[in-house]
């Protein structure tokens, strides 16, 4: 803790104490343009990240007293460049209209909310580096066929390569939480159109996961009916074994049997 702030459990937070780790974090950032840093709490990352000359450093922070020490910590930057509010309601567009990259020890109760606002923005945030719960970084990070990979995995694997990079144990935090935690790091693929119906695609992903334990014929006969009887050679598979490639194929697959 700094100088009084408590970590808040609405907000998620459990604050890094680790310099080691909050160095290492600051350093998989890759160098040139904005990075803008979620949830700075008592500026432990924050002070690694304004050491880097190579970038240019933005902070978000809702929690009030942890702005306030920013500001008495850092005042130069945090008087010009740290924003009092959500990063969930930020307009991303408007305020980094060429383009920002993502960092933070992200708080466990919005880190998947984090990931899909950073997939509707993908075209302006080419890289995230973030500190999240073990088994969300799992999550995104496997490939298909484990028990692990999901939605956020396939919609994330479509426009990111994504890398687990640490494991971080629970007592480099105050407070410690009851699970281990990991940083990921995403970075743009080479993809700008998935070559189907994209909000389609989302549609058959979540269709697809919303009965995981079913074949993919049941989950998706659930939502869009029965095809009128036709079969696709994915159907006997459950979602768990099916690649990004393969998600787009059945897109296309079911378009043409609704349309």
């Amino acid at each position: 803790m700094s100088r009084g702030i408590r970590a808040k459990k609405s907000l998620g937070q459990h604050f890094l104490n680790d310099l080691g780790i909050a160095r290492k974090i600051a350093e998989a950032v890759s160098g040139g343009g904005d990075v803008l840093e979620i949830g700075g709490g008592t500026g432990v990352l924050t002070q690694f990240l304004l050491e880097r000359e190579d970038i240019r450093l933005w902070g978000v922070e809702i929690d009030r007293e942890s702005v306030a020490y920013m500001k008495e910590r850092f005042p130069d930057w945090a008087n010009a460049r740290l924003i009092e509010g959500d990063f969930l309601k930020m307009n991303i567009r408007e305020r980094f209209p060429e383009g920002v990259k993502i960092a933070g020890n992200f708080p466990y109760n919005i880190s998947s909310q984090i990931f899909f606002k950073v997939l509707e923005n993908r075209d302006l945030v080419p890289e995230v580096v973030g500190m999240v719960q073990r088994e969300v970084a799992q999550r995104i990070a496997e490939p298909p066929g484990s028990r692990t990979y999901g939605i956020l995995s396939v919609l994330l694997q479509a426009w990111y390569d994504i890398e687990y990079l640490f494991t971080v144990s629970e007592g480099v935090f105050t407070p410690p939480p009851k699970v281990k935690s990991a940083v990921v790091r995403l970075r743009r693929n080479g993809v700008n159109e998935l070559g189907c119906d994209e909000a389609l695609f989302v549609k058959v992903v979540k269709a697809a996961f919303g009965q995981r334990r079913k074949m993919i014929r049941n989950a998706l006969r659930a939502v869009f009916g029965d095809f009128g009887g036709a079969e696709h050679p994915l159907f006997a598979d459950r979602a768990e074994k099916l690649s990004v490639a393969q998600f787009v194929e059945l897109t296309n697959w079911v378009n043409e049997k609704i349309t």
